[in-house]
């Protein structure tokens, strides 16, 4: 059995598991006072530490949540003190998730957060900000939500420039299936900016392929069985017409292989987004030709130090120039030439981080169209 049909099967236990594990939607902590043990409340130089996020048994996510951990570690706590709050995907759980934290901790929370989506970030930043506690964002907002609207509690928002990236593998695909035929694109949840981006990067790149038709794009939901389901219904309905594969993330692409050999169908050029272990050892044998690592390990810690550290005072987010405040995240382009090299240095083994250098691999200020 091939490690995808493995992947598949194995996302499906661990979700049920995490779904039973976060049925209070708290973790660490929180989790024992929600279950009636009440350990003494925190000083206020000693903020409880959260993540927000959908799921752990996502490659992305748990090298995020591994990113948080290690942080937690770096300042003499254990990985247990980190409060995991499991979304499942859902912007409202997110939301009543984090009002039951704030109530549980008042001001006395530093919180890192992936809203789910953009329209949610708004609300949860309110009410972090209407509790006195801090917050530090990642990937969801809207265009017109920033830190320095909020002064010290919006600590800050970091993204990928993703339709950039996504536009380069887009361009490895086409040239792969000779500059003509149909490609097909399996997407993430329809209202996710990085979703948004990693679309448009492939309908840029398609106006300088006319031979190239987009056949069909359809959201999967970042879901590995959810993409596999869509890709043998675009296999039905397309057929022979697909000549490649344009995936919003790696566990997306795990989804579309699976498809593909259910149909006896191998050596169909696709790309895909993440630069998950599994996905870079796929490149590495030519299966994908191309992924895009944004290094969730240190994006994970960076944003959970940046809120606990401005909860704690040791820096004013408010004195910082706007560019602290919203910034990109770092990316890396893999394809099979540098795959075994790109391993080597960011997945055999975890760079160690200064997680007091929170700007250092940031990519500048974000940028609005």
């Amino acid at each position: 059995m091939s490690f995808i049909k493995k992947f598949i099967e194995q996302e499906t236990i661990n979700r049920r598991n995490l779904l039973l594990a976060s049925a209070f939607g708290l973790g660490g902590a929180a989790a024992l006072r929600a279950l009636g043990a009440t350990p003494a409340r925190a000083a206020a130089t000693d903020p409880a530490i959260a993540w927000s996020y959908r799921d752990r048994t996502n490659p992305y996510w748990n090298s995020i949540v591994s990113g948080g951990e290690a942080f937690v570690e770096s300042i003499g706590k254990p990985k247990s003190a980190l409060v995991n709050l499991i979304n499942e995907g859902s912007s409202e759980k997110s939301l009543a998730d984090v009002k039951a934290l704030l109530g549980k901790e008042g001001s006395n929370l530093a919180l890192a957060i992936d809203a789910n989506d953009a329209p949610n970030c708004r609300p949860v930043v309110e009410a972090v900000a209407a509790a006195g506690a801090y917050v530090s964002t990642i990937w969801n907002k809207t265009d017109d939500l920033h830190p320095w609207d909020f002064g010290d509690n919006y600590v800050s928002h970091m993204t990928w420039s993703d339709e950039g990236p996504a536009e380069k593998t887009a361009r490895i695909l086409f040239d792969a299936m000779g500059g003509k035929g149909g490609v097909v694109h399996l997407g993430g949840i329809a209202s996710n900016n990085p979703a948004i981006e990693r679309l448009n990067g492939l309908k840029n790149a398609l106006k300088d392929y006319p031979n190239i038709q987009l056949l069909d794009a359809q959201p999967a939901d970042w879901d590995t069985q959810k993409a596999n389901q869509i890709m043998a219904s675009f296999l039905t309905r397309y057929g022979d017409s697909i000549k490649g594969v344009h995936c919003a993330n790696d566990t997306i692409a795990y989804g579309v292989i699976e498809a593909l050999r259910a149909e006896g169908i191998e050596g169909m050029p696709i790309v895909s987004y993440d630069g998950n272990q599994q996905a870079v050892e796929l490149v590495a044998k030519g299966e994908i030709l191309a992924t895009v690592f944004t290094n969730p390990h240190w994006g994970g810690g960076i944003t959970a130090a940046l809120a606990y550290y401005a909860a704690t005072g040791a820096f004013k987010p408010s004195a910082e120039p706007k560019e602290h405040r919203e910034f990109y995240g770092p990316t890396v382009l893999i394809t099979r030439k540098d795959a075994a090299e790109f391993k080597a240095k960011y997945l055999d083994s975890t760079p160690k981080y200064d997680w007091k250098d929170f700007w250092g691999p940031g990519n500048g200020q974000i940028k609005y169209k």
